[in-house]
């Protein structure tokens, strides 16, 4: 372990232990925590085959969850590929406040749609651990839907998570209305895509993480579409760039219809979530 993980931190990989930690963990098919358990038992020649390969694909800055075709999120684990984005921390924090919402809004069986879901880590999270009995999931990739779909019957959770294929709200009906639309869309800068860590700028789908030159070109797309598809008293829900917090917080405001607009930090203290209520609409026109 020593020695894998200098190589490793030789290779440029953060906590280059750790990462080893984690993929002898899943070489043995053990818990990590079994490794410090059993420090002093030798690996057989068989054991050290099945973790070299791995070892050599993270030296090559693979992202330890492709590697392993897992990711933890929440309460489920989920599994991953190139086809779509590690579920990211802050994401988590997006889910808590939607639950959180919900749960006060005080009505059962609430409905949800989730733009770009991507391994459905938010759709799946919403019916597992919140009042919500229907959800739809829509993704502009086919690929990423796949990944879904193999989540949700892992979940089994398909009787409650619609998938559709669809650029944002190309998916719904036109008069299709909810009481949630969030999304963790894509958010990263132009210049942000050039200063990606190879982790992510080599190896995860552009199409998930470039948002334009300022970031912004999804989230303007779906601020504007929102409102269609929002019930009175709905929650819109947008996870964004550490810098975006006020731009979106315009753009939500500019569009009208809503109130209570606010920004929620994540767990390292960054403005990373933008949250809305959709306003009651004047029925006396």
């Amino acid at each position: 372990m020593r020695w894998s993980g200098e190589y490793l931190d030789s290779k440029g990989v953060e906590r280059g232990r750790l990462e080893a930690e984690h993929l002898l963990a899943g070489a043995l098919g053990v818990e990590r925590l079994q490794l410090y358990l059993q420090f002093d038992r030798p690996l057989s020649p068989g054991e050290l085959d099945r973790f070299r390969p791995l070892l050599k694909r993270r030296a090559k800055r693979e992202p330890v969850q492709y590697i392993l075709g897992r990711a933890a999120f929440r309460q489920l684990e989920l599994k991953v590929d190139r086809r779509v984005l590690i579920p990211r921390p802050e994401t988590e924090v997006l889910v808590d406040e939607v639950l959180a919402w919900a749960r006060a809004a005080g009505r059962e069986a609430r409905s949800a749609v989730d733009l770009g879901t991507g391994t459905g880590a938010i759709a799946l999270s919403l019916a597992l651990e919140g009042p919500f009995g229907r959800i739809v999931a829509t993704d502009a990739s086919a690929d990423a839907l796949a990944v879904a779909r193999e989540n949700t019957v892992a979940t089994g959770l398909q009787d409650r998570v619609e998938l559709r294929e669809g650029a944002l709200f190309d998916a719904l009906d036109a008069n299709e209305m909810f009481d949630v639309v969030v999304s963790n869309p894509p958010y990263v800068t132009d210049a942000e895509m050039e200063a990606l860590q190879p982790e992510v700028g080599a190896w995860e789908p552009v199409e998930a993480l470039a948002g334009g030159p300022d970031g912004m070109t999804v989230l303007r797309a779906i601020v504007a579409g929102a409102g269609a598809h929002l019930k009175d008293g709905g929650l819109l829900a947008l996870e964004i760039g550490a810098e975006q917090g006020r731009p979106v917080v315009g753009l939500v405001e500019a569009a009208g219809g809503y109130d209570d607009v606010r920004i929620r930090r994540d767990f390292t203290g960054r403005e990373r979530i933008v949250l809305a209520r959709r306003a009651s609409r004047d029925t006396n026109g």
